[in-house]
């Protein structure tokens, strides 16, 4: 069995925090972190950024992983704010999951969503019904590239981690570990490199919350007018934007 105390020890131990991103060496970064565990990875963020370092998740499988090596393994202190952008179209088995895992972990939990709207049907009503048929980049700006630039400015982030991992589609099979966004900031993928059958084991193993609608044939979950099973030998994304060449939602391009 591997032996993580070694990551987890580094926590402690690691070189002193980095003053500025910009001065940071990704390429150095991705080569020393491309082989190591996501716990290492994350072990690393919570040293070298001591303040403004935040989980972005929507609560996925990946996700849950992340926030479980944060929260149980490495156990952070100040802990590492969780956002999570309400699109307001959200299966109510993924805002369970949300209220689960908010006392499960005791979560540092910041939720953003849509300034205009408190549920679908004011969304409607200011937006129009199934925006997300008429316009779906418009839908995604208003619940998710919007709200999550507002929680990034407002939570004052310096990098964000993600869940993302390469074998999830081929616009991710080249992402790197540590890259800026468009704004700048560190965005850290420490699953990277991970599969989807490593992610379940993780999940397995340790007992971490789950979205039970992965056992009813959801292989990626999304909004739910998005959003459809998976059949048997189809990729784990494939019920995303079913019958569209879309594979992301605009928030990592």
């Amino acid at each position: 069995m591997t032996d993580y105390s070694k990551e987890t020890s580094m926590v402690n131990s690691v070189q002193a925090p980095t003053k500025s991103t910009t001065s940071l060496d990704l390429d150095e970064l991705n080569q020393r972190f491309e082989s190591s565990h996501p716990q290492e990875i994350l072990a690393w963020c919570i040293n070298n950024f001591p303040t403004g370092l935040v989980q972005s998740t929507a609560f996925g499988a990946t996700g849950m992983v992340v926030m479980d090596l944060l929260y149980r393994e490495l156990k952070s202190n100040p802990p590492v704010p969780v956002l999570f952008l309400d699109t307001l179209h959200h299966f109510a088995e993924t805002l369970e999951l949300v209220e689960r895992s908010k006392q499960h972990y005791n979560l540092d939990l910041h939720i953003y969503k849509n300034p205009e709207a408190s549920d679908r049907q004011e969304f409607a009503k200011h937006y129009g019904t199934a925006l997300w048929h008429s316009n779906v980049e418009q839908f995604h700006y208003l619940t998710k590239v919007e709200p999550l630039k507002r929680g990034l400015e407002e939570l004052n982030v310096v990098a964000w981690i993600t869940g993302r991992r390469r074998d999830q589609s081929s616009s991710r099979a080249q992402m790197p570990i540590f890259e800026r966004d468009n704004d700048g900031r560190i965005k850290v993928n420490p699953l990277a490199n991970w599969t989807r059958k490593e992610t379940w084991a993780y999940i397995m193993k340790h007992g971490v919350p789950y979205n039970t609608l992965h056992d009813q044939g959801y292989g990626s979950i999304g909004d739910e007018p998005l959003t459809t099973p998976v059949a048997a030998g189809e990729h784990e994304r494939a019920g995303r934007w079913r019958g569209s060449a879309k594979s992301e939602c605009g928030i990592h391009i």
